[in-house]
């Protein structure tokens, strides 16, 4: 399985499926890749905030993929003429040769509504993706919670994709505690330096990592993809 990081929290697995995580391409300032060279056929969303929605309309009326998030946010979706279907915390389904379950996450989810309120779209969270033998973890915006022990101990995680930016998701303290409770193969940390408020030296949270744990870590700069 080939994985590219795109940048923020976005991510794009390409095995016997195409799986398209939270695409933020359009306005992110370190994205490298474009919408158009995107053919998944699988899209996931965490939450509907802006920069993690991102392009996901357009990917998916481009290239037929179905999108897949909490029942809400596939309601909100469907009602735009997008393919897509609901699912809740704790659940799983697979679709073709890949399977989703989504975990809990702590953080928000809306979209700009009328008047400036916000229309909120459901609980966030993450994913849990199988796919060609391979454990995929993908924490969604997040803080730190204890259930990350249970997610790492009923799932032998090969790839775990951690948010290490602080303010809005953990940062790098509370990242290696996450670590340490999930005990995966490999880290990716994400959603970090795409803003200035996330700032973060993923280089030092790495060497934090692998001095306290037996875990690898692999700082992918956007646009680069590595084998797993």
């Amino acid at each position: 399985m080939l994985i590219t990081f795109l940048g923020h929290a976005g991510f794009y697995l390409v095995g016997s499926s195409k799986v398209l995580i939270d695409p933020f391409l359009t306005g992110n300032p370190v994205a490298k890749h474009k919408p158009e060279e995107l053919q998944p056929d699988l899209i996931l969303l965490s939450h509907g905030h802006g920069d993690h929605m991102g392009d996901a309309e357009s990917i998916a009326r481009s290239s037929g993929a179905l999108v897949v998030g909490v029942h809400e946010m596939a309601c909100y979706l469907g009602a735009r003429g997008i393919n897509a279907h609901g699912m809740h915390i704790g659940g799983s389904r697979s679709f073709g040769g890949v399977t989703v379950k989504l975990t809990p996450a702590w953080h928000g989810s809306s979209v700009p509504g009328r008047d400036g309120e916000s229309l909120y779209l459901g609980t966030p969270a993450g994913f849990i993706v199988q796919m060609d033998g391979k454990t995929i973890y993908h924490a969604g915006d997040t803080g730190l919670f204890g259930d990350m022990a249970l997610l790492g101990r009923r799932h032998r995680i090969d790839v775990a994709l951690l948010p290490i930016g602080d303010n809005y998701t953990m940062g790098p303290d509370d990242a290696l505690e996450a670590v340490i409770m999930l005990q995966p193969r490999l880290v990716i940390p994400m959603h970090y330096n795409t803003f200035p408020l996330i700032e973060q030296d993923a280089h030092a949270f790495a060497t934090r990592v692998t001095g306290q744990t037996a875990v690898a870590v692999q700082v992918l700069a956007p646009g680069e993809s590595m084998e797993i």
